[in-house]
């Protein structure tokens, strides 16, 4: 009895992550988490198990830079920590960190209206969302309204953090789906701009190293949700369920003969 019930469960796996997205070259894989409503959105790793919930990446770069990337969703939020654990001198309202999500993930050569940025500032309190819109010759993004519920804040994080206890540069964001829209695969930029050493960390890696413009969409990167949990209705779930069923029924019906 047990194991039917075990091959049963493993048959569910299987059969539910076969529209999962292999996380190959330049994809991000980002998690469902349940504890990303206790975050304190004060710019740093406020304790220690505050991020502990969340996909995590590392980017290092030629001059040794290195960032860290927190990643993860619950209900109608997109959640990131930024680590800029290698920028240790700070300049306040000048440093700062950007996130671009491509709605659609249509790899746009000029940003347009489904393309979004969110910067904020080392110690600014100052925050952004901008708009793709091809139609402008020179910046192609148009500055919106903030979302109410939407959270850029930049900070120091030093003792509670989980990668460097040494104060360096940190960035949080809360970012609403209702901006951005929910998907299971976004188009995803992500940039760290350095005052003191006039540099931009960024993923994907990018000639763009003074200032923080954005590159083409179409070189951006991917964040994934490989569970398929991000849109509001989970279909490809809902579609397995017949076959779930079925299984369940052929173990019973084998057992009571």
């Amino acid at each position: 009895m047990q194991r039917r019930i075990f091959y049963a469960v493993m048959i569910f796996l299987i059969l539910s992550n076969i529209e999962t997205v292999v996380a190959e070259g330049n994809t991000i894989l980002i998690t469902a988490s349940s504890a990303m409503d206790k975050v304190i959105f004060d710019g740093k790793w406020s304790h220690t198990t505050e991020w502990k919930q969340s996909s995590y990446n590392m980017f290092s770069y030629n001059d040794d830079n290195i960032i860290h990337l927190r990643t993860a969703h619950q209900d109608d939020f997109i959640y990131i920590f930024v680590g800029a654990v290698s920028v240790t001198h700070f300049d306040k309202e000048k440093d700062s960190a950007m996130i671009c999500f491509d709605s659609n993930n249509d790899k746009s050569s000029l940003p347009d209206s489904n393309d979004y940025c969110f910067m904020t500032t080392l110690d600014g309190m100052i925050s952004f969302i901008y708009q793709g819109n091809s139609s402008l010759a020179l910046e192609n993004f148009k500055k919106l309204t903030n979302s109410e519920n939407f959270i850029g804040i930049g900070g120091v994080s030093d003792q509670n953090d989980r990668y460097s206890n040494i104060p360096h540069a940190s960035y949080e964001f809360k970012i609403p789906t209702k901006v951005i829209g929910r998907s299971n695969a976004y188009g995803f930029y992500l940039a760290v701009y350095d005052a003191n050493s006039k540099s931009v960390y960024s993923w994907p890696q990018t000639t763009l190293m003074d200032s923080l413009q954005v590159p083409s969409p179409r070189i951006w990167g991917n964040l994934v949700s490989p569970d398929n949990s991000l849109p509001e209705f989970n279909w490809p779930i809902l579609a397995l369920l017949p076959s779930i069923l079925f299984v369940i029924y052929l173990t019973r019906f084998r057992i009571k003969k």
